[in-house]
């Protein structure tokens, strides 16, 4: 009887098959929906940790799409055997706050491992396909943001330790030691990228095997990290800035330098990142919004699970525009061709952000994704990789670089 990964290539071979000769956009569902299920799919990115937070609500029960893109009946369904969730905080102030908070939503998500027979937390390559291959869904941690470490590369590595496999090396605005891009407005560089701070981040990184996250970062925060690093780069959830121009994105420079390096781009779904004219018509929703939800976080007394409950009434009455699914898969499409094949995945930001592209209302429906890639042309081969095998590449490298430098 074929293993997991036999199956999967037996059925990418029979899709190829059957796909060959025929025009683009004509495929066989049923064999691109078992080419789905038979690949490892793997997302970097998604915020649904500040929920494990809330014990009234159940990882284990199906919520809907107005309250969370994910939960573990809509992953199953959407065939995620990967997941990253986000340990993200805004700007603190204070001495160690960001990295209480941080440790206090690390144990948030062992305590949702815990909870659950289906799930497993694993650190390794090795560790997640042993887990895929037990038929759970694996979960690691990305810290999102080099703020949330204080300067302490003893907070980097007890992260490292509780199973947290890259740091996004800055958010929406400039650490002390490194450039942002900003999120919407541009950030004014403070640094040119990188200070000798940054490049020992990079160094302590690189030693862990935890991964090096140019998402977020400005471009001299980009070129200086690609220096620095020994093993390849991540950008958990970015997407490309010759099909959109937002400084998010990634230009085709980097694209070419972050594949040379042997890195990964993982693509991000948000609607303001993937679509110009959606772009535009979200920052209108945002300015026309913004009184009520700004609101929200001036009252006392409210806790996460009121502050969402608000925020959803405030999008069911004005929901946000969607960009069409054909915009994020035009990034898939770009950066597949200037990255290469190999350098290429999935980083949807599911619960980050308010707007997702049309047919993609949350995790369930990623094998509309799947199936989209088909349709465009690429080859079973190449959407195996995309949807996992890249990820777990230059996770396998950056061990590797760390075996090296503890042998020095």
């Amino acid at each position: 009887m074929w293993d997991r990964w036999g199956l999967g290539l037996g059925l990418a071979l029979a899709l190829s098959v059957a796909c060959s000769g025929q025009e683009r956009g004509s495929y066989d569902a049923d064999l691109a929906a078992e080419l789905h299920r038979g690949a490892i799919v793997v997302d970097t990115h998604a915020d649904t940790t500040p929920f494990f937070q809330d014990p009234e609500w159940d990882f284990g029960a199906r919520h809907g799409a107005d309250e969370t893109q994910v939960d573990l009946p809509r992953l199953r369904e959407g065939g995620v055997d990967v997941q990253f969730w986000s340990i993200y905080l805004p700007r603190r102030e204070g001495d160690g706050r960001a990295i209480r908070e941080a440790l206090e939503r690390i144990d948030a998500v062992h305590e949702m491992v815990r909870r659950h027979d289906e799930v497993v937390l694993a650190g390794s390559v090795a560790e997640i396909r042993r887990g895929v291959a037990q038929g759970k869904l694996v979960s690691l941690m990305g810290v999102e943001g080099g703020h949330i470490i204080e300067e302490r590369l003893a907070a980097l590595r007890s992260f490292y330790r509780l199973g947290v496999r890259y740091l996004t090396l800055t958010h929406s605005f400039n650490t002390s030691w490194a450039d942002s891009s900003g999120t919407g407005e541009p950030v004014e560089p403070e640094h040119g990228g990188l200070t000798e701070f940054g490049r020992e981040v990079i160094y302590e990184l690189n030693r862990l095997g935890m991964l090096v996250d140019v998402s977020h970062v400005s471009d001299g925060t980009f070129w200086d990290a690609l220096r620095a690093s020994r093993a390849p780069l991540l950008a958990s959830h970015s997407s490309s800035r010759a099909v959109t121009d937002h400084p998010r994105n990634m230009s085709d420079d980097m694209l070419r330098s972050l594949a040379a390096g042997g890195g990964v781009v993982m693509i991000n779904f948000y609607s303001g990142y993937i679509d110009a004219a959606a772009g535009a018509a979200l920052a209108e929703h945002r300015l026309r919004n913004r009184p009520a939800l700004e609101s929200i976080f001036q009252e006392p007394g409210l806790d996460f699970r009121a502050r969402m409950a608000r925020d959803r009434k405030i999008y069911a009455i004005d929901p946000p525009p969607r960009a069409p699914l054909a915009s994020l898969l035009d990034h898939f499409d770009h950066a597949i061709r200037v990255a290469g094949a190999d350098h290429v995945g999935l980083g949807s930001d599911w619960d980050g952000v308010p707007s997702f592209p049309e047919e993609l209302d949350d995790v369930s429906r990623l094998p509309t994704l799947t199936r989209g890639l088909l349709e465009r042309g690429h080859s079973p081969a190449t959407v195996r990789k995309v949807l996992g095998e890249n990820l777990l590449r230059v996770m396998a490298s950056a061990e590797r670089v760390a075996a090296e430098m503890a042998g020095e």
